[in-house]
C-alpha cells in the first residue's frame, strides 16, 4: 500500500480506478495541479501533446504519457519513479 499522490486527466479512469485499488491518492489533473507541486507523478493521455509545438508549461513531478500503456504498464513506471 501506498501514501502517493498522482494527479491523473480526466478521460482515464480506467487507470485511475486502477491506481486507487493499488493504493495511490488520485487527483484531476487541472490548472492548480499542472505545477507538480506535491504531487508524486502527473499521468497524461497523450491526446493533445505538443500540438502547435510550444512546450511552456513546467512541473516539479514526472510526467507519465499513458499512451499505449495499460494502467499496469503505468503502475509499474511509477514504483520506478519511487526507486530512482
Amino acid at each position: 500500500m501506498t501514501n502517493k499522490k498522482v494527479a491523473i486527466e480526466q478521460n482515464l479512469s480506467t487507470v485511475r480506478d486502477y491506481l486507487s485499488q493499488e493504493g495511490y491518492q488520485c487527483v484531476n489533473l487541472d490548472n492548480q495541479s499542472q505545477n507538480g507541486q506535491g504531487l508524486d507523478a502527473i499521468i497524461i493521455s497523450g491526446a493533445d501533446i505538443n500540438v502547435m509545438g510550444v512546450e511552456n508549461s513546467t512541473t516539479q513531478a514526472p510526467v507519465i504519457n499513458a499512451h499505449g500503456l495499460t494502467p499496469e504498464d503505468i503502475s509499474k513506471r511509477l514504483k520506478q519513479i519511487q526507486q530512482q
